[in-house]
């Protein structure tokens, strides 16, 4: 039956369980309240309503979720974790029925209360704690911690609810190669980067549900997905102002390297001491201050501004060095074509070097390591959980629908390479092209300059012929993080390893315009789902540093079935490459 929620109210299911009325609901589900008529006790059941609006090859997927749920609940005895009494079939599509919580989120808490205070806060956040560490135990990770799945029943107690996306240990049946699922703004940045998730990135969402808890906002939405995503990776949170002594806490949690957060054990008792109202010096330890001493995770001494506090005068600010996202070749994103991993560079967003300090040993001012900007978020549209894929989804479609190609024009004229050699197609079918950031390059006539990033010293623009089938982009990073190109893209080879069918064809060092240089090939699949242009494709890219320190990257993609083509055109573009002058 699918009704409304008024014509299901009083529906039987499996002649046991007599629907009452919805109290809850999100982009996966609604949630009823429901008596059983053979126990004779309020119970609230889960009805899958995604499974009713999602391609029919989607529905398997959202159906094996239901069922893993069910299953990775049913795996924790805990007091904190809402407990699972049965799971049944109805309209082709599985229920779960679950103990019934009179109570309200801690989402709806900050909603109607503005903030929770700190020592409550932290009350939560150990009970949640305690919910995880019996998850762990039981080899289920929950994957999609936040405010909305912690709830505050009437009684006093606090549980943690809905494992829709919870991963259980030896079982991948469920997610799908490259994709993340969780709410954006509750992502552990090893998570965004495409790295298998670990207990301590439900410690991470941990970390953020109670910075929202106490602040009444989540530490890292920003205006859109993509921005939000970024904002993970790549920024710090801003100091919290009512986080009292729960501030060191959430620090902690809050650390960019999995490995500097403290583990389930010890952030237990950092929670115990802020839920008595005492700032717990140990979670210190965790953070690196602007007073020096070792960072926990690396021994390093070095001397930082407080992850959660602005830089200052007289401190240098050295952030955790950010990753990018697995990129998914073909992902359009702002309405320009993106038809495959970006050939360099790295968006810079966040705090920069303001100085150095005074406090210990002297330091040279630090510079926030960059990272080529590999397409963030061209996972969304897999994202499920509280409607994350539709809000995706418009938002990029109204992005698309604003116009703007990102398209400026470069004067050309007929010509072969300036070398004299020939041209695929010869020479009337080419043309010189003098690019508005001063570089120059021959290139088939036809092509059209989009411009993919404009982001200070790095800038990124693509020439294509079909919206982004084929297409080279060029890439200029005045202050790269490498300056040998070779080590460069060994770094980013590691971030490309999730793709379908990765496979390296070549990347060796070479000489370029009498400078060191390195050529990179590979191939894989670009998914259906991910792209316009779906199917094997390749890759090929030129990667030097020029004599004023500036890295250059030279980069051509196409279908694979394409590349004798392409491969030719790329080694003419090679030979007009034309350094912007002075």
């Amino acid at each position: 039956m699918r009704g409304n929620v008024n014509q299901m109210q009083g529906l039987l299911l499996a002649g046991r369980y007599r629907l009452a009325d919805a109290i809850g609901s999100g982009g996966m589900g609604r949630v009823w309240r429901a008596h059983d008529e053979l126990l004779h006790r309020a119970v609230a059941i889960k009805e899958l309503t995604a499974a009713l609006y999602v391609a029919e090859s989607d529905q398997a997927v959202l159906l094996a979720r239901t069922r893993a749920e069910a299953r990775a609940a049913a795996r924790i005895n805990h007091s904190a974790v809402v407990t699972v009494h049965d799971v049944l079939e109805h309209d082709g599509r599985p229920w779960i029925v679950m103990e019934l919580v009179e109570g309200r989120s801690l989402a709806d808490a900050v909603k109607e209360d503005g903030r929770v205070e700190p020592t409550e806060a932290a009350r939560v956040g150990l009970w949640v704690l305690r919910a995880l560490r019996a998850a762990h135990s039981a080899g289920v990770l929950h994957r999609d911690v936040k405010p909305g799945n912690v709830l505050l029943s009437d009684d006093g107690r606090v549980l943690l609810t809905d494992f829709g996306i919870a991963q259980i240990e030896g079982d991948s049946t469920i997610t799908r190669t490259g994709e993340v699922v969780g709410s954006v703004d509750y992502l552990a940045p090893e998570r965004v980067r495409g790295h298998d998730p670990g207990p301590s990135s439900d410690l991470w969402a941990l970390g953020a549900t109670l910075y929202t808890a106490v602040e009444g906002r989540s530490p890292f939405r920003r205006t859109s997905p993509l921005t939000t995503l970024q904002a993970v990776v790549e920024e710090e949170a801003a100091e919290p102002r009512h986080a009292g002594p729960l501030g060191p806490v959430i620090a902690a949690l809050l650390r960019k390297d999995p490995a500097a957060r403290p583990d389930t054990a010890e952030a237990e008792q950092l929670l115990a001491e802020a839920a008595d109202g005492r700032r717990p010096g140990a979670a210190q330890a965790y953070v690196p201050t602007q007073f020096g001493g070792p960072d926990r995770a690396t021994g390093d001494h070095h001397a930082v501004a407080h992850p959660l506090s602005s830089p200052t005068p007289g401190t240098s600010y050295v952030p955790m060095a950010p990753d990018a996202a697995t990129p998914v070749p073909g992902r359009p994103t702002a309405g320009h074509p993106v038809p495959g991993p970006p050939a360099t560079g790295h968006p810079v967003t966040g705090a920069t070097a303001v100085g150095p300090t005074n406090v210990g040993p002297a330091a040279p001012p630090a510079r926030p390591r960059r990272r080529r900007l590999l397409a963030l978020v061209i996972v969304l549209a897999a994202l499920v959980g509280g409607g994350t894929a539709v809000a995706w989804q418009k938002w990029d479609e109204g992005r698309r629908a604003d116009g703007g190609s990102g398209s400026s024009s470069a004067s050309s004229s007929p010509s072969n390479t300036p070398d004299g050699s020939s041209t695929p197609g010869g020479e009337d079918s080419w043309q010189t092209v003098d690019d508005p950031l001063g570089f120059g390059l021959s290139l088939p006539k036809g092509w059209e300059r989009v411009v993919f990033q404009d982001d200070g010293d790095l800038k990124q623009i693509d020439y294509t012929p079909d919206g982004g089938e084929h297409f080279v982009r060029i890439a200029l990073d005045k202050s790269p993080d490498f300056g040998d190109p070779y080590a460069h893209q060994v770094d980013l080879e590691q971030q490309l390893q999730r793709l379908v069918d990765y496979r390296r064809v070549t990347l060796e060092k070479n000489v370029y315009r009498d400078r060191a240089g390195s050529e990179w090939e590979y191939t894989w699949t670009a998914l259906a789902k991910d792209t316009d242009f779906p199917g094997p494709r390749r890759a090929i890219e030129e990667t030097y540093v020029a004599r004023d320190g500036s890295e250059y990257v030279i980069y051509m993609s196409s279908p694979a079935e394409d590349w004798a083509t392409a491969a030719e055109q790329f080694r003419s573009v090679l030979r007009s490459w034309r350094e912007p002058t002075a």
